[in-house]
C-alpha cells in the first residue's frame, strides 16, 4: 500500500555495461552544493517537477554504494513496463513524440510547438497519455492538422489508431470505477484484452488456482488476461514471457546486486526475487515477500516488482514499481517507537473486539531516504509505503512500513503558505499548521502505514477485499488506514511516547488540515463538473463528508461563509475524534464482513460526487496561485567512478538540469521493449 500526498530510479553512467551492450554516455549534469540546492526544476501545465537529495549516501561503504547503484539500474530497466501497462499505445506514442521533439527544425517558439512540448512533458510525467492522478486522457492544445505536419516534417511514423486516439474520445479513462459501467471494458489500462469484461474476470478468478485457503496467492498479480482461441488465458510477465526483454535486464542487475548484498538474508531475498522474475510463479513471489519482510538488517532496502493494484479496476494486477532506500538513521530511531507499541494501538482501537488482532506480528517502521525510483513510483512518488499487500503474509509475518523522508523534505522545501492562508478559517488555524503541520503529516503517514494497514482481521470464511468489496476495496482500505491515523493523532499516548511536545495542538493541526483538504483544497486537482475517482482522493472526501454530516447536530464542524468565501471550522475536536472512531469501527466491520453494499453506500454516497458550487469557488480562489497542484521528481544521477581495470571505486551523485534531459536519457538507455507487446 502506498500513501500519496498532493503532492527509473537513479541514472547509470560511466563505462559499466548492461548485459554486454555498449557503454552509456552520461548526459550533461550540473552539480549542486547542498547549501545552494535548487529544489524546483520546472513547472508546466498542472505539474511542478522537483529534485531531491540523498542524505547519508556519503556515509555508506563502497559495497553499499554498489548495491544502491545496481538496484537502481534494475529499477530503471523495467521502466517501459509501466508505460505499456498504463495503455497499449503509450510506447508507440512516446516514440513518435520524442522523435518529433528531437528532430523538428522549424519554429520552436510558436504557440503550437510550445503546446506540443507541454503535452510531451505531461505524457512523460504520467507514464502515458492518461493523467497520473485523475486518469483522464490528456488533451493536447495543438491541432490535429499541426500534429500531422510535425509527423511529416520529421519523418515520424505513427499508426492510424495511435494517432487518432490522441485526439478522439476513445479510451478516455485509464481506470474507470464509476457505478453503472463495465469497469474493465471502460478502462483503457492495458491489463486486459480489449474484449474482456468484468464478468470474464470474475468468472476466471472464481475458478483459478489461489493456493491454499489460508495462504492464498495474489492471483493475477503478474499477468495480462486475454482471450485466445475463445479461451481466457494469462500472459505472464516473466523472463521468456510478456515483457521478457526488460525483465531479463532487471534480472541482470539483480544478480549483480546479490553479489554485494549486506548479509546472507538479503542475498537470499534477492535470489528469490530473481527466481520469481525467471518463472513468474506467484508462490515464489510469496516466498520472496516473506523473506523480504523478515530481512530487516542492513542499511539498504528496496521495493521491486508488480505491486500496487490501484490501476486495475478489478484490483488483481500489480503495476511495476521500484524504490531504492537508504536508512535515515536519526528518524528511524525516533519512529521505531510506533512499531514497538503496535499492539497497544490495536488493543485500544475503537473496533469490535472480534475484529481486532490478538497479536500484531512483526510491524516494522523506518524513515528512509530514497536513492532512486522507477515505474509506478516515478516521477510522481508516494510519501509512505506499507508492504507486502498479501493479507495472510502481513498477519503471519508482519509488514514493513517506510516513510520517504527526503521526498517529504523536498515537498516541504519547495512549498509555500499562500493556499493555506486562502483556505484556512482563521489565524489560529494558520499558526497551528505552520508550527505542527509538517510533524502532523509525518505522524499521520506513520500511523497510516504502520498501525493502519497492519490492524484488524477478516472474519473466517470471508474472502479478500478485492473479491468482496470489489472496485471499492482500495479506497476503503486507504480510508480505513487514514482513520486509524486520525483517531490516534489526538491521543496523549503520542506525547507519552515522546513523539510530540503538545499532542493537543498537533492533533488540532492534523484535523484542521485533513478536513480542509478533504472538503475543499483537494478539489483543485480535478476539472469543474468531474466526479472524484482517484482512490485516495475519494477516501479523503468520504471520511471528511461523513464526519461533517455526523457532527451536524452538535455543529462539530461548522461551515462558515465570510465575504463570499467558504471555510470549515472545527468547533469540537474531541467529538470529531469520536466520530472518526465510529467511522473506523464501521469501515473495519465492512472489511471484516465483506459488506459490499455498505462500502458502496459509503463511497458513492460521500466520496465520489462533488458540490459544484464549492468546487467552482475553490477553483476561482485557487486561480491566484501559480504553484502547480501536482508535484513529482527527477531522480539524482548515480555515476560510477572506474579505475584502469574497470572496477568501480566510488559512486558520484549529480542532478539533472532539466526534466527533458532525464526523460531523453532514460529512453535512450532503458528502451528495452518493442512499441507493441
Amino acid at each position: 500500500m502506498k500513501l500519496k500526498q498532493m503532492l527509473c530510479a537513479v541514472v547509470a553512467a560511466g563505462v559499466l555495461t548492461s548485459c554486454g551492450t555498449e557503454a552509456k554516455k552520461e548526459p550533461k549534469v550540473a552539480e549542486k552544493k547542498a547549501k545552494e540546492f535548487e529544489y524546483v526544476v520546472e513547472q508546466f501545465a498542472d505539474i511542478k517537477v522537483l529534485r531531491y537529495q540523498i542524505p547519508g549516501f556519503d556515509e555508506l561503504t563502497l559495497k553499499e554504494k554498489k548495491l544502491v547503484y545496481y538496484l537502481t539500474q534494475a529499477g530503471l530497466s523495467g521502466r517501459d513496463i509501466m508505460w505499456d501497462q498504463n495503455y497499449r499505445h503509450n510506447l508507440e506514442i512516446r516514440a513518435a513524440l520524442e522523435n518529433i521533439n528531437n528532430n523538428f527544425k522549424g519554429d520552436k517558439e510558436s504557440e503550437e510547438f510550445k503546446a506540443f512540448t507541454t503535452y510531451l512533458k505531461r505524457v512523460w510525467f504520467s507514464n502515458g497519455i492518461h493523467h497520473h492522478y485523475s486518469n483522464d486522457k490528456l488533451k493536447p492544445e495543438f491541432s490535429k492538422e499541426y500534429f500531422e505536419s510535425l509527423l511529416k516534417e520529421t519523418n515520424t511514423e505513427l499508426s492510424v489508431e495511435a494517432f487518432e486516439v490522441i485526439f478522439n474520445d476513445k479510451d478516455a479513462k485509464k481506470v474507470n470505477k464509476k457505478a453503472g459501467v463495465d469497469h474493465v471494458l471502460a478502462s483503457a489500462v492495458n491489463f486486459y484484452g480489449p474484449d474482456i469484461t468484468s464478468k470474464d474476470v470474475e468468472d476466471f478468478y472464481a475458478k483459478a488456482d489461489k493456493g491454499p485457503k489460508d495462504q492464498p496467492i495474489e492471483a493475477g498479480l503478474n499477468s495480462k488476461l486475454v482471450r485466445e482461441d475463445g479461451k481466457l488465458v494469462e500472459k505472464v510477465w516473466k523472463s521468456g514471457g510478456m515483457y521478457g526483454q526488460a525483465i531479463d535486464k532487471i534480472i541482470y542487475w539483480l544478480e549483480k546486486a546479490k553479489e554485494v548484498a549486506e548479509n546472507e538474508k538479503q542475498a537470499k531475498t534477492l535470489e528469490l526475487l530473481i527466481e520469481y522474475y525467471k518463472t513468474g510463479d506467484l508462490h515464489t513471489w510469496d516466498e520472496y515477500a516473506i523473506a523480504w519482510v523478515e530481512s530487516t538488517e542492513g542499511n539498504i532496502d528496496w521495493i521491486n516488482g508488480f505491486i500496487e493494484v490501484y490501476n486495475d479496476p478489478k484490483g488483481y494486477r500489480g503495476s511495476y514499481e521500484n524504490i531504492v532506500q537508504i536508512k535515515d538513521f536519526d528518524m528511524s530511531k525516533k519512529m521505531k517507537v510506533l512499531s514497538d507499541n503496535a499492539q497497544w494501538f490495536e488493543d485500544n482501537a475503537p473496533l469490535d473486539p472480534a475484529h481486532k488482532k490478538e497479536n500484531v506480528v512483526g510491524v516494522s517502521y523506518k524513515t528512509v531516504n530514497v536513492a532512486g525510483e522507477a515505474g509506478d513510483a516515478s516521477p510522481s512518488t508516494p510519501i509512505g509505503v506499507n508492504l507486502p499487500n498479501n493479507n495472510w503474509i502481513r498477519q503471519q509475518h508482519g509488514s514493513k512500513s517506510v516513510s520517504l523522508g527526503n521526498i517529504i523534505g523536498s515537498y516541504n522545501n519547495a512549498g509555500g503558505t499562500g493556499r493555506l492562508k486562502e483556505f484556512a478559517n482563521d489565524q489560529e488555524e494558520i499558526d497551528l499548521e505552520i508550527k505542527y503541520g509538517k510533524l502532523a503529516d509525518k505522524l499521520h503517514t506513520a500511523l497510516h502505514e504502520v498501525i493502519g494497514h497492519a490492524s484488524g482481521v477478516i472474519n473466517d470464511g470471508v474472502g479478500q477485499p478485492k473479491e468482496t468489496l470489489k472496485n471499492y476495496a482500495s479506497t476503503m482500505e486507504e480510508g480505513r488506514a487514514d482513520l486509524v491515523g486520525l483517531y490516534y493523532l489526538m491521543d496523549p499516548k503520542l506525547q507519552e511516547l515522546g513523539l510530540v511536545d503538545n499532542w493537543q495542538e498537533m492533533g488540532k493541526a492534523a484535523y484542521d488540515g485533513y478536513i480542509r483538504n478533504g472538503l475543499m483544497t483537494q478539489l483543485i486537482r480535478i476539472n469543474l463538473g468531474d466526479d472524484i475517482e482517484e482512490d485516495h482522493m475519494v477516501n479523503r472526501q468520504w471520511v471528511s463528508a461523513w464526519a461533517f454530516e455526523q457532527g451536524a447536530k452538535d455543529n462539530v464542524i461548522e461551515k462558515v461563509t465570510r465575504d463570499g468565501k467558504t471555510y470549515y471550522n472545527i468547533n469540537d475536536y474531541d467529538k470529531l475524534r469520536e466520530i472518526f472512531g465510529r467511522l473506523l469501527k464501521e469501515t473495519q466491520r465492512i472489511k471484516s464482513e465483506g459488506d459490499f453494499e455498505a462500502a458502496k453506500a459509503l463511497v458513492e454516497g460521500y466520496g465520489v460526487k462533488v458540490d459544484q458550487e464549492i468546487h467552482k469557488e475553490v477553483l476561482d480562489r485557487n486561480a491566484q496561485f501559480t504553484s502547480a497542484p501536482y508535484n513529482g521528481f527527477v531522480n539524482p544521477v548515480l555515476e560510477p567512478v572506474m579505475d584502469a581495470e574497470g572496477n568501480i571505486t566510488d559512486i558520484n551523485i549529480t542532478q539533472p538540469e532539466t526534466f527533458e534531459e532525464q526523460m531523453n536519457f532514460y529512453t535512450k538507455n532503458y528502451n528495452f521493449l518493442p512499441t507493441k507487446n
